[in-house]
């Protein structure tokens, strides 16, 4: 054979319609191929050329911009460990995919037979060899750039799992079937099946290459009554089964140690079948490919397939009979009938396992005889836990708080609110916050353009606070920070939102120092309407130069970034705005709580985001969908909270907590969880971009709570993992469930855990905690446990509480007739119970005001386990039925043992409850609009809206009187030098001392008297 005819480039002719020169019927002249008169114009490669340079341009634009994100923010080292593991792995698996199909292309045409047999089949083919010839340069590359593209994309979408092979810590804990340490199967052993997976698909598509230019090119003679592969052809192809096959053994062993996450109905991992039978036909099984595999080479030299198709067979039969007919018969035969022993040891293994990493293992569990019977001073004990009642339900009030507090209609409040603690004038105080946010949608069509929406209304500003436990007489919240600019009792802090959950999806912002500011800041009554502000952050990417400009109007093809006189050289765009992307993208290894929340900490807004380290390849932990798992009626009926996300894990841990400024934007991701050895590996690969927990300050600190995701995960799983018994565990008997909330009427989902101030039995002092009920699996509706987690982490810097994250189980008895929450909650729907209140049983108060014109609102049905027993307590909401009605809250009911009672306060329910004298006031039946509940707070807006404050009776003090007046005008005369300036710290000090001074003043007013001030514009309700 010479080298032209080897390489394809000719041959001899010959008569019998073998293929020709050019793969056709016969030799002969080549014939010049046929012209036509008119030559191709330069349309067509300008437009090519064009196209690619328009991709090229695109993509250069949006690769420099996302180095120009990362970099301001300091985190660049993730972006390029990121796309440098992405391309490596793209790059190798294109490369690989790309090499064996091109070889087996290559191989399968270079080895072709000159002179095939005369066959009806060839003779079919050569008219497919005839018609492919012209394109074959062109496939021979093509074919396997393109599947090694797609092979390249697969394999970089394994960075993650290649990063943590590469960066693995130990647990420190080894399984109990093969007695490796859980890094194994948690970093090493993923690695290895997706390289294995990885393997047999490159050689099977390598496979199917060489087959088919074998068969086109005669090197497979199917219909031949002699040989039916030439040499060349079955060395080539029994290499490439030989080297499947061996992929294939290598997955039978590992596929062993897999066997530890299986999922079955009654656990997740090895089982009694698994390790007696399953496991040891895995082993066989792979011993049996491995010597197929020889068979497969055996035959380049005997010329035959006859072994490898016998030993292919015997490998398919062994697969079927050993690998599943025998485990079957084990499994139906033996183990079925005694499961319950036969099982327990493993069953044992998955309940300590499901346990330990979910964080379970440290659950404090006690008994807990709960009573039933309610008698005077019976919460006497609980006299600190009763102040802290979450009256105010952040679901149901949002529509409150944007009607009272939003000012205008571009302002808006999250339709979830949250709950954090503030120390005011010496006192933790449970609170409902949110931040007053921008709302594109809210302004006006005739003023909606691209100036306006990215130069102009480019900010929310401030945030909203109601303690959690008071009302006022009319059922507000009592604002204790509130209006525009800020008014209350919060320290001075930067006001401006410009990185929150609403903000647009970019704004220009900045400018020269003597320039006229541009942006909206907030509305003001006097002179123009309103303030204007320029930015003076470093929040952002600088675009003042012309390049930056440029790759900006490529990426948001908005040529407005080079025309419009709106940007210049001080200007910084803002994108990428909202807390959950913001941290996602710096971190992208970890799983997000869905509910971001506010906290003012050192003079700045800040997003508290937790953060997850997820695994499913804890070995027998049991997994649970982490969809199901979050989901509950806030998520449902919330746009704001979202849902963690979908997914299998069987391993979690709140490994991170992370901050984000909503002035400027900086992002700060601090340990949380130093001993989690996935955070530990994570550390490794993204060096330096996780803070120490020391770095975390004291004021900080006293605004980490722990998150409700995991929570929400920890009370799925414990609802079984409670038993610790395999034998009582396989029995099933003692299973519980979360109750569905029965605040919610027409739907079925799960009651959402409730931050909550109390002291569990044992607990001297009530703390900070999120807190959630159990119900039995079944019909019954009452109560089996309830579970409260320790959510105070301290305010000292560096150190957490050392009770936090601490799970404390109640555990009621079986036979227990403590009322669950639906019960409790059809008792109040159709109770006939009075209240010296309300002249109207409570059904009837109720039913009226469910009539047409309004309409009730159940709020959070909170549980507590005060009194020796279970206080529930619910808020009742009523509105009008128009669209811009707001809820407003007008009785509480409370309900312990058989007995319920309700009044317009708690503390007036709670007396009617316990025989006329509860024992412990909550409150909030003192609370009035106007009056500071605890002094030197700031007054809260009356029914007009201006901040009001009630003299006290006594006799008139005039030196003392014209005193305050002085210094209340001084007070207000600073208030409004700061507010010019913009500096608002000193306005929020000089609103203090306002505040004083107007204490002072009512203190010397006449008996009857009052004081009025409006030094700021009142707030005003919008619809």
């Amino acid at each position: 054979m010479s080298s032209s005819e080897w390489f394809g480039q000719g041959g001899p002719s010959r008569e019998g319609g073998g293929p020709g020169p050019r793969g056709g019927a016969g030799g002969g002249v080549r014939r010049p191929p046929l012209t036509f008169g008119r030559r191709r114009g330069p349309v067509g490669p300008t437009i090519v050329v064009l196209v690619a340079l328009a991709i090229a341009v695109s993509v250069a634009a949006n690769l420099w911009t996302e180095v120009l994100w990362y970099s301001t923010l300091g985190f660049t080292k993730v972006f390029v460990t990121e796309y440098v593991s992405r391309a490596v792995l793209f790059v190798l698996g294109m490369l690989l995919t790309g090499g064996v199909v091109a070889s087996s292309l290559v191989i399968g045409y270079r080895t072709r037979p000159i002179y095939a047999p005369v066959t009806t089949q060839q003779q079919s083919l050569d008219h497919y060899r005839e018609a492919i010839e012209p394109l074959r340069r062109i496939a021979t590359v093509g074919i396997p750039v393109v599947v090694g593209l797609l092979a390249g994309a697969s394999a970089a979408s394994q960075w993650k799992t290649m990063l943590l092979w590469r960066n693995q810590v130990p647990f420190g804990r080894k399984d109990p079937q093969f007695h490796l340490d859980i890094s194994f199967f948690v970093f090493t052993l993923p690695w290895i099946r997706f390289l294995l997976g990885f393997l047999t698909m490159v050689l099977v598509l390598g496979l199917l290459a060489a087959a088919f230019t074998h068969y086109v090119y005669g090197g497979i003679q199917v219909q031949s009554k002699g040989e039916k592969t030439t040499r060349a052809a079955r060395t080539h192809l029994a290499i490439l089964l030989a080297a499947i096959v061996v992929v294939r053994a290598a997955s039978y062993w590992f596929d062993r140690y897999a066997l530890s996450t299986k999922n079955s109905t009654l656990l997740t991992g090895i089982g009694y079948t698994d390790a007696h039978a399953v496991m040891p036909t895995k082993a066989i099984l792979a011993v049996a490919s491995l010597m197929t595999a020889g068979l497969f080479i055996a035959s380049i030299w005997t010329r035959s397939w006859r072994l490898p198709i016998i030993g292919v067979v015997l490998l398919t039969v062994i697969s079927v009979v050993v690998g599943g007919i025998y485990p079957a018969l084990i499994q139906n035969f033996q183990v079925n009938p005694s499961e319950k022993s036969l099982e327990a040891p493993y069953l044992d293994r998955s309940i300590k396992a499901t346990r330990a990493a979910y964080g379970l293992d440290g659950v404090e569990s006690q008994p807990y005889q709960a009573t039933t019977k309610a008698s005077p001073g019976q919460l006497r004990n609980d006299a600190e836990t009763i102040p802290g009642i979450r009256l105010v339900d952040p679901i149901v009030v949002s529509p409150t708080f944007k009607q009272l507090q939003a000012i205008k209609s571009y302002y808006s409040f999250p339709d979830a609110l949250d709950v954090d603690r503030y120390v005011i004038d010496g006192k933790v105080s449970d609170t409902v916050i949110a931040v007053r946010e921008l709302d594109l949608d809210g302004v006006p069509a005739n003023q909606r353009n691209w100036l306006n929406d990215h130069t102009v209304y480019t900010h929310g500003f401030g945030v909203v606070a109601a303690y959690g436990n008071q009302r006022g007489p009319d059922g507000q919240p009592v604002f204790y920070e509130s209006n525009i600019p800020p008014v209350g009792a919060l320290p001075g802090f930067e006001p401006r939102i410009y990185f929150g959950e609403q903000s647009p999806s970019y704004s220009i912002v900045g400018g020269a120092a003597e320039s006229r500011p541009r942006e909206f800041d907030y509305p003001d009554s006097s002179g123009e309407g309103q303030k204007n502000n320029t930015y003076t952050g470093k929040g952002g990417v600088p675009i003042g130069s012309f390049l930056r400009r440029a790759a900006y109007a490529v990426k948001y093809h908005e040529l407005k970034f080079l025309l419009s006189d709106a940007v210049n050289s001080d200007s910084r765009l803002l994108y990428e705005r909202q807390p959950l992307e913001r941290v996602q993208r710096v971190a992208p290894w970890l799983t997000l709580d869905g509910n971001p929340y506010p906290a003012v900490v050192g003079g700045r807004i800040q997003w508290v985001v937790d953060g997850y380290t997820t695994s499913a390849d804890y070995p027998y932990s049991r997994l649970q969908d982490l969809d199901n798992a979050t989901s509950d009626s806030v998520t449902e009926r919330s746009r704001s909270v979202q849902r963690i996300g979908s997914g299998q894990v069987n391993y979690m841990r709140n490994s991170v907590k992370a901050t984000v400024d909503a002035f400027d934007g900086t992002v700060h991701l601090y340990a949380w969880d130093d001993s989690d050895p996935l955070l530990k590996a994570w550390e490794k690969a993204f060096g330096g971009t996780v803070e120490p927990m020391s770095k975390i300050s004291g004021e900080l600190m006293s605004h980490l709570r722990y998150p409700e995701d995991l929570f929400k995960v920890q009370r799925m799983m414990l609802a079984k993992y409670h038993v610790t018994d395999p034998y009582s565990f396989y029995g099933g008997q003692d299973y519980w469930r979360v109750p569905t909330d029965p605040a919610q009427e027409d739907t079925n989902v799960d009651q959402p855990p409730y931050y909550l101030t109390l002291a569990m039995p044992g607990q001297t002092k009530p703390n900070f905690s999120l807190t959630t009920t159990f119900m039995p699996i079944g019909d019954r509706q009452v109560l089996s446990g309830f579970l409260a987690v320790d959510s105070n982490a301290g305010n000292e810097t560096g150190q957490r509480r050392a009770d936090y994250g601490k799970l404390r189980l109640l555990e009621l008895p079986r036979d227990t007739t403590v009322k669950g929450p639906g019960q409790v909650e059809n008792d109040i729907g159709s109770s006939n119970q009075g209240s010296p209140r309300f002249s109207l049983t409570l059904s009837q108060f109720l039913n009226n005001n469910r009539q047409q014109g309004s309409k009730v609102t159940l709020g959070n049905l909170l549980t507590l386990p005060v009194g020796g027993g279970l206080l529930y307590v619910q808020p009742i909401y009523v509105s009008a039925s128009s669209s811009s009605a707001y809820p407003l809250s007008r009785a509480t009911v409370v309900a312990f043992g058989d007995k319920l009672a309700w009044s317009d306060t708690l503390d007036g329910a709670l007396d009617g409850l316990f025989g006329g004298n509860s024992g412990a006031k909550a409150g909030d039946s003192g609370s009035t609009p106007g009056t500071p509940t605890t002094p030197g707070t700031p007054s809260t807006p009356g029914p007009s809206g201006t901040p009001t404050t009630p003299t006290k009776p006594g006799t008139v003090d005039q030196a003392a009187l014209e005193q305050a007046l002085a210094d209340i005008q001084a007070a207000y005369n600073e208030g409004q030098d700061a507010l010019k300036k913009g500096d608002f710290a000193a306005y929020g000090e000089a609103q203090k001392k306002l505040d004083d001074a107007i204490q002072r003043a009512v203190q010397a007013a006449p008996k009857g008297g009052s004081t009025t001030v409006t030094p700021t514009p009142s707030p005003t309700s919008t619809k």
